[in-house]
């Protein structure tokens, strides 16, 4: 390990002296789900800088800056539907100042030691997860994550840093020796040496779900790999995303090394993406990633577009072992992940028996505030709720059968499964990103398999059978980027591979591939005067 006991020591003791802010500890606190909070809350304490009045700041050039716009964005609480926090509204201007900033840090950081990079890295991770309840509460606010698993991702996100951390010196240290007499026709007169450089400068755009696991997951493969970084945060999740970057500041970072920039997408959105000094573009949400991969130009694209995660059940699956995955997989987070469940194709022998176990558990779920960890809270916008609910009514006017009464109050729609789905409904292959899952009946597998390939959507998917051989052909059969055999699609854990096909993605994220995407090969040939060998 680069981090040695005695730092992980003496970074205990000056993050204690900061008056640290989140007491999560006791087992106690953790049955109950309850975030017991010290001293200091969002934008307050070792944040307070962060925070102009009622509006957070933007950061550039190592500093905590106000917009010259005068204009702030409002981030809406998805559960109150008040306004909870506002951003800086930054300028096409600030935007330009930001880019040379991060060219002319760039060319510094590439020349900063791995290990000097690996550590700053480490530090950053140990001061995020040391100060877990400012951004665990902006979470709850803003996006209506429940508590718990606000913190959860948090802890997460500062795992995810010091793994890649590690993960990047023994990628980024190693090269290869290449001998020209290893292709026919030539003689050992050519040594080749290869490496991997940085590309210059990335910009991140996480989505609103996984806000700070998601930018985190961007920003650490970068900044290990040489890089410098722009990050725009979504609005919903973009107090979060500042906190975050907080925790970089206090690690030391370069200036100019780190930005985020906050604003609205139809003002400087399109300027970011499109903009001559970014040299890469790490994006992950929905439609819009279509549009910014048609007008980014010859820059390496890493995207993750949403997916429609198809569930195929077997007759000879484990049906409780089904029945636990569709709650976990179709619900959690109100089904706002992009890996969720999102169409089950069962077949028909076992459907009855399999509607109903999921039925039972259904009616088991919380629905309230994510204050109380309740298992579903208010999905995002209200925008996103009436989708929602046009997808569900479509169903309804076509002849689902409704397992439970449809509700809704605000942006709090109840869990819902819609059984005896068909292809002509919305639902079967558009993404809710609710807390809806609809259930198809199949008579073959071959049916399961040619329903899930006929979707614009390839992100993920998964298998229920005992029978192995079974499970791989159908696997080898799925047209999507990751298949799970007895288990709910799933992001992690964080080093694995993860991408999509079709429209839910380009490129492969996970610590080792992000890191690959995020740098460039080059070669060094040494060419002899004379044919050299070893031992010869």
């Amino acid at each position: 390990m680069l981090f040695h006991h005695s730092f992980h020591k003496n970074l205990s003791i000056i993050t204690s002296s900061l008056s640290l802010s989140l007491l999560y500890n006791t087992q106690e606190a953790r049955h109950r789900g309850e975030i017991l909070f010290q001293r200091s809350m969002a934008g307050t304490g070792l944040f307070a800088e962060i925070l102009d009045g009622e509006v957070y700041k933007y950061y550039a050039d190592g500093e905590w800056k106000t917009s010259s716009s005068g204009k702030s964005v409002a981030i809406m609480n998805p559960a109150t539907r008040k306004t909870q926090y506002k951003v800086q509204a930054c300028t096409q201007e600030e935007v330009n100042a930001v880019m040379e900033l991060a060219k002319s840090a760039q060319k510094s950081w590439a020349k900063t030691p791995l290990w000097k990079r690996a550590e700053l890295l480490h530090k950053a991770a140990a001061i995020l997860k040391d100060n877990k309840a400012p951004m665990a509460e902006s979470l709850v606010k803003e996006i209506a994550k429940p508590a718990k698993d606000s913190v959860t991702e948090v802890v997460r996100s500062g795992d995810l840093i010091s793994y890649c951390a590690e993960e990047g010196v023994r990628i980024l240290g190693e090269g290869k020796f290449l001998l020209s007499d290893s292709f026919p026709g030539n003689d050992r007169t050519k040594y080749c040496l290869t490496s991997k450089i940085p590309l210059g400068v990335v910009l991140a755009i996480p989505p609103f779900n996984y806000p700070v696991n998601l930018a985190v997951s961007k920003i650490a493969p970068a900044l290990i790999a040489g890089n410098s970084l722009v990050l725009k945060p979504p609005t919903q999740g973009a107090v979060s995303c500042l906190h975050m970057v907080h925790c970089f500041h206090l690690a030391g970072f370069p200036k100019g090394l780190i930005s985020c920039i906050t604003g609205k997408g139809s003002e400087i959105g399109d300027f970011l993406t499109m903009h001559p000094a970014v040299n890469c573009i790490s994006f992950t949400g929905g439609d819009t990633g279509i549009s910014i991969s048609k007008k980014a130009g010859m820059i390496p694209l890493q995207m993750e577009l949403g997916g429609k995660d198809a569930c195929i059940v077997l007759d000879d699956a484990d049906l409780d072992l089904v029945a636990s995955n569709i709650i976990k997989g179709g619900f959690s987070y109100s089904g706002q992940r992009c890996t969720a469940v999102k169409v089950v194709l069962v077949m028909e022998s076992v459907a009855d028996e399999l509607v109903e176990k999921v039925k039972a558990k259904v009616a088991k779920l919380t629905v309230g505030p994510p204050e109380e960890n309740s298992d579903i809270t208010a999905v995002v916008s209200e925008s996103s709720a009436n989708f929602i609910e046009g997808l569900v009514m479509d169903a309804k006017e076509k002849g689902a059968t409704f397992c439970q009464e449809y509700k809704r109050e605000g942006n709090l729609i109840w869990p819902l499964l819609l059984d005896n789905v068909r292809p002509d409904m919305r639902i079967a292959w558009e993404e809710p990103f609710g807390p809806v899952v609809p259930v198809l009946r199949i008579n073959s597998v071959e049916e399961g398999i040619n329903h899930c390939n006929a979707s614009n959507f390839g992100l993920q998917g998964c298998v229920f059978t005992k029978d192995i051989n079974k499970a791989i052909l159908i696997s080898d059969a799925m047209e999507t980027g990751t298949v799970q055999i007895n288990s709910a699609p799933a992001r992690g854990p964080d080093h694995f591979p993860f991408q999509g096909l079709k429209d839910s993605g380009i490129g492969s994220q996970g610590v080792t591939n992000s890191i690959n995407l995020m740098t460039k090969v080059k070669t060094t040939v040494i060419n002899l005067p004379t044919p050299s060998y070893s031992m010869g």
